[in-house]
């Protein structure tokens, strides 16, 4: 995979499918993003497709089967997805199902670009995988591309980065190198997201918010996804919650849950954090400093989903480093419904 940083680097974007052989991209974006997409698509010039402007949260099966479609009618030879996780997912549902490489050109800090995690929505379950064919060949992160994103989605987006990091340090197969990763990473994006609030055209705070992206997304390729994403996977595909700020909610309660028994987590995010005894506590009150979701229920969770949600998480459970119980696990769901702050597995 080729990464490229910088402020006005998609202007390079015709030049980058020219470098690696590609004469016709289709691009992909949400309904939200389509002036964006058009935008690319005017860079592109004579190497764009066309724009299709389906993406949804989730990566329902339909629209990646619509996408796949268009692009063989179109004759694309690669897809260019312009976005968050939805449309970069799109984008790998294709590569993944016809063939078509993936070029990504990310305007969220969700990083899902660096990982070879696909997802698809079917039937109201969520399935996901990984498989190498769905990693983008390149990847341009222009931090100008950002400055529309709203501040809000800018926030969840950059949290939901940050629970990559912090899954990655308590993974089973987490190493040395990917748990400094998962540091830094997760020190960049709690010291970009307080200026992206305060000062919406930071370039400088954008810039290095995307760095830390890069790294989370990385981290989150390299490792075994644990109980946070099982969660989140769960109430998206169940409940149809929104992808980032579920992640926003969800994070300090799985972590609080988790941080007795990975010690080692705990010390890393400290040192991150700025020393924070309490590193879930931290996040949870980063989150209402800047003004992201506080609980489920303000998603459109009802109480009496819990019972469904916890049934599926023990139905299918991932690598932990503390153990599930339908108990705790009602107990994490309860004070991420009704936003309280989060409890250990030790009170």
């Amino acid at each position: 995979m080729r990464v490229v940083f910088g402020a006005g680097s998609v202007k390079s974007l015709s030049t980058e499918l020219e470098r690696l052989g590609f004469t016709r991209g289709l691009v992909l974006c949400s309904p939200e993003q389509k002036s964006t997409g058009e935008q690319i698509a005017a860079a592109l010039g004579t190497r764009a497709a066309g724009v299709l402007a389906e993406a949804r949260m989730h990566v329902p099966a339909e629209v990646a089967a619509r996408a796949r479609d268009r692009a063989a009618a179109l004759g694309a030879d690669c897809c260019v997805a312009v976005g968050g996780g939805s449309a970069i997912g799109l984008g790998k549902a294709v590569a993944l199902e016809h063939g078509l490489p993936l070029v990504a050109v990310p305007t969220t800090y969700a990083g899902s670009e660096m990982t070879p995690v696909w997802g698809l929505t079917e039937n109201g379950r969520k399935r996901t995988g990984r498989d190498p064919r769905v990693l983008p060949v390149s990847v341009l992160y222009d931090p100008e591309l950002t400055l529309s994103l709203p501040t809000g989605m800018s926030v969840t987006s950059g949290l939901n980065a940050i629970a990559h990091a912090v899954e990655a340090l308590y993974a089973p197969d987490a190493s040395p190198i990917v748990s400094l990763m998962a540091e830094e990473a997760t020190r960049a994006l709690a010291e970009a997201l307080p200026s992206i609030v305060h000062t919406a055209d930071d370039l400088t705070a954008r810039s290095q918010a995307q760095y830390g992206a890069w790294l989370c997304g990385s981290c989150l390729g390299a490792t075994t996804m644990s109980l946070h994403h099982k969660l989140c996977h769960s109430l998206g595909g169940a409940l149809n919650l929104p992808h980032a700020p579920t992640h926003a909610v969800v994070l300090p309660h799985v972590l609080a849950y988790n941080q007795p028994g990975a010690p080692q987590t705990v010390a890393a995010l400290s040192r991150a954090l700025g020393g924070t005894s309490d590193p879930a506590r931290h996040l949870w009150e980063l989150a209402r400093q800047l003004g992201a979701p506080r609980s489920l229920h303000e998603l459109g969770m009802t109480e009496t989903d819990i019972p469904q949600i916890v049934h599926e998480v023990l139905t299918n459970p991932y690598s932990n480093p503390v153990e599930v119980s339908e108990q705790g696990l009602t107990r994490l769901l309860k004070a991420a419904w009704c936003g309280q702050p989060p409890h250990s597995t030790e009170t």
